[in-house]
């Protein structure tokens, strides 16, 4: 896809240009490594990074070949993601977050290539960023194209309508569902198969909001308009209906809660694991 680079102007973004530059220029030289040890992907490597002029085009490229399908061609996807991504440059902001959460958090991944090209989670969410703000923009019927496209391939169910932050890091990502009115605020982490879900027929909010630092384990289930505060942790399989104060871990179905008892920013240490002091130390609340 013939492009020249993105140029940004101004102080705030001179100091974005340089840390997308910084990542883009990584991306380029962890693809080079990887196309010496496989050849085989030369092709793949080729055209998605190595021939791309900056990391938007890749992004662009790499979801248009990943969403393509009989209703739309990776080019249309792709020059739609262009569009929109010149439309909200703070995008790549995103982007790079995203990126720089999976690295930090993932111990399976040390490199940026893994995630852009690879992981569900990662494109997924890239999807939905593009689909927001069409959806915003009240293109609403190829929003809800791209988000069909994404729980298709990535089977990661996210409304256009969802308002996600930055620093997100969805691990594995199947079976991912996030509701219209659900808020996510930056720096949280999400494992496999979360339901962000609503409540009721009405219109108005009725999914969760996530606040800054929240770690939501594998299988959990949080449903209508709580709260989960921010830096709390919600333990794999529970079931959540009643807000969540900051600080706190909530486990079980239905879910209790444990004040004051999650780690400092569970979203980055990802840690999962529940002892006995969590049982015997704090005051329990119903």
């Amino acid at each position: 896809m013939d492009r020249a680079p993105r140029l940004w102007t101004g102080e705030v973004a001179t100091g974005r240009s340089v840390a997308i530059d910084l990542y883009w220029h990584r991306l380029k030289g962890e693809a080079e490594a990887a196309m010496a040890r496989e050849p085989t992907l030369t092709t793949l490597l080729v055209s998605t990074i190595l021939e791309q002029p900056d990391l938007a085009t890749a992004l662009a490229s790499r979801l248009g070949q990943r969403l393509a399908g009989d209703e739309l061609s990776s080019e249309l996807i792709a020059r739609t993601i262009l569009k929109v991504i010149d439309a909200e440059p703070t995008i790549l902001d995103g982007v790079h977050a995203d990126l720089k959460a999976v690295v930090e958090r993932d111990p399976a991944s040390g490199r940026l290539i893994e995630p852009f090209l690879f992981f569900k989670g990662f494109s997924a969410i890239q999807t939905h960023r593009v689909a927001h703000h069409l959806w915003l923009a009240g293109r609403r019927d190829m929003a809800l194209m791209l988000q069909s496209r994404s729980s298709s391939v990535f089977q990661t169910d996210i409304h256009p309508g969802a308002t996600i932050g930055q620093g997100i890091f969805i691990d594995h990502a199947t079976g991912v569902v996030i509701g219209e009115t659900a808020e996510i605020e930056g720096e949280v982490s999400i494992l496999q198969d979360v339901t962000l879900g609503g409540t009721g027929t009405h219109t108005g909010k009725r999914h969760p909001t996530i606040r800054t630092g929240v770690m939501i384990g594998a299988g959990a289930q949080i449903f209508g308009p709580v709260e989960i505060g921010a830096y709390s942790k919600i333990a794999a399989g529970s079931l959540v209906t009643t807000t969540v104060p900051a600080h706190s871990t909530a486990v079980g179905t239905p879910a209790r809660i444990i004040l004051g008892d999650a780690p400092a920013n569970p979203a980055r240490n990802m840690d999962q694991m529940l002892t006995e002091r969590d049982y015997s130390a704090f005051t329990w609340v119903i």
